[in-house]
């Protein structure tokens, strides 16, 4: 009696180990997964996400975006973009395509675009927009921020896979991106997340940044030109600190700028 007992008891252990054990390989696979299965994603509900765009708002200001304020430049003219939204705390709150079918924007745009808005909240404040486009300089070699790039990697595991599935809930991606593309976002006065656009030249990438935060009335307190990219050929001194190189068939605010330089003595 008492072997049948113990061995009983073995048998409902072994029954709530493996529930236990599928229950939370379920729940880590409902963590990566985010239960979404279409190609843009709220990632956030309630109030983490409050005042910032859902996935359905991004993407209609995505696609508008290249239409308004004259040519945004580069390869695709700002038609083909990953758009990612973060809260205050750095979590991802909405991701979308401006293609309906997401293979035809660069896969590896999606991170980039993550990183953007992780990169674009996690360096500005209240009294001052910082974009991504405005950390180029300080990144380089020889100059003080050197190294910020390796600060705090990308997590692989909150990316969607082409088919739409995937991406993460209310997590932190992390990643740090320090050219074009990246944008705080604004509401009342205060910084409430960022925004990052990839899938083009990083100049057209913040052009396309720069038109969604505009038309989603999320600008910093100084306006929509506050943290503007900045070139050393048609700017003034002042504010060469922040210099971003040109890009293949740059423009700005509709205006053609150049294009980067040619590469010499490879």
């Amino acid at each position: 009696m008492r072997k049948a007992m113990r061995l009983a008891g073995s048998a409902a252990l072994s029954i709530i180990f493996c529930f236990t054990a599928a229950a939370a390989s379920a729940q880590k696979e409902d963590h990566g997964r985010g239960h979404d299965q279409g190609h843009d994603h709220d990632h956030g509900k309630g109030g983490r996400c409050s005042g910032l765009p859902s996935a359905r708002q991004l993407k209609e200001l995505l696609v508008a975006a290249p239409s308004q304020d004259g040519d945004a430049g580069g390869l695709f003219h700002g038609m083909r973009m990953w758009a990612a939204v973060v809260n205050r705390n750095g979590e991802l709150c909405a991701v979308a395509t401006s293609t309906k079918d997401p293979t035809q924007v660069w896969p590896g745009s999606q991170a980039i675009a993550k990183a953007k808005a992780y990169t674009a909240n996690a360096f500005s404040l209240d009294a001052l927009a910082l974009s991504t486009a405005r950390l180029y300089t300080f990144v380089q070699p020889g100059h003080s921020l050197f190294g910020l790039n390796q600060s705090n990697p990308f997590d692989p595991d909150f990316l969607a896979r082409p088919s739409g599935d995937g991406g993460g809930v209310n997590e932190i991606a992390g990643g740090i991106i320090t050219f074009g593309g990246g944008v705080p976002l604004y509401s009342g006065g205060h910084i409430i997340g960022g925004l990052g656009i990839s899938g083009d030249t990083a100049c057209t990438d913040h052009e396309i940044a720069k038109r969604v935060r505009d038309e989603a009335d999320l600008n910093p307190p100084d306006g929509k030109l506050a943290d503007d990219i900045v070139y050393s050929s048609v700017d003034p001194p002042d504010v060469l600190v922040f210099t971003h190189p040109l890009c293949p068939n740059t423009f700005r605010n509709g205006v053609f700028i150049g294009n980067e330089l040619a590469a010499t003595r490879y």
